[in-house]
């Protein structure tokens, strides 16, 4: 079993509320009559972290010292733009001007970036799909000769004699 100093800092980074229970639990304990010191001291913090924490609260309230989570960049895409690239894939790609009746990323990226003259790398695509409620296909690659007549004689014949042997 691993006792080091780093293995409880991995169980603290892996429950990103622990940051705000320290800093409400630095407040509570300014607010019993602690000094920064102490606090500092008891909580393994630095003096100039605790005076941070305290000078917030005191400035913005206790709602300050709560997580919050990140906002992100706007989406680039309004709600109907969208719409109307989701309506663009469901009639396929050759009706969208592409030579086979195949979405890729950088075909659905370059897509967006003629009509709508919005950018997106087609790294990012797979991404929007799956926000979009679709999911990323990779399409079956087979041989062009391939004969499915064939095959199936071949399973249908040829397998089952070569499975008893």
């Amino acid at each position: 079993m691993n006792t080091s100093p780093t293995s409880s800092a991995n169980c603290q980074a892996a429950r990103p509320e622990w940051r705000e229970v320290r800093r409400l639990r630095v407040l509570a304990l300014h607010q019993k009559g602690w000094s920064q010191t102490t606090i500092a001291v008891a909580l393994d913090l630095s003096q100039g972290r605790v005076s941070q924490i305290l000078k917030c609260a005191r400035e913005q309230g206790e709602a300050a010292l709560r997580s919050r989570r990140a906002q992100g960049a706007q989406a680039k895409l309004t709600a109907a733009q969208q719409s109307q690239v989701l309506d663009w894939l469901c009639q396929g790609a050759t009706a969208c001007g592409f030579a086979g009746d195949v979405w890729t990323s950088v075909r659905i990226a370059q897509l967006i970036q003629q009509k709508l003259g919005v950018t997106y790398h087609a790294h990012h695509i797979p991404k929007l799909l799956r926000a979009w409620g679709w999911s990323p296909q990779k399409p079956i690659v087979r041989a062009t000769q391939r004969d499915e007549a064939k095959i199936a004689d071949w399973v249908d014949h040829r397998w089952p004699m070569l499975k008893k042997s």
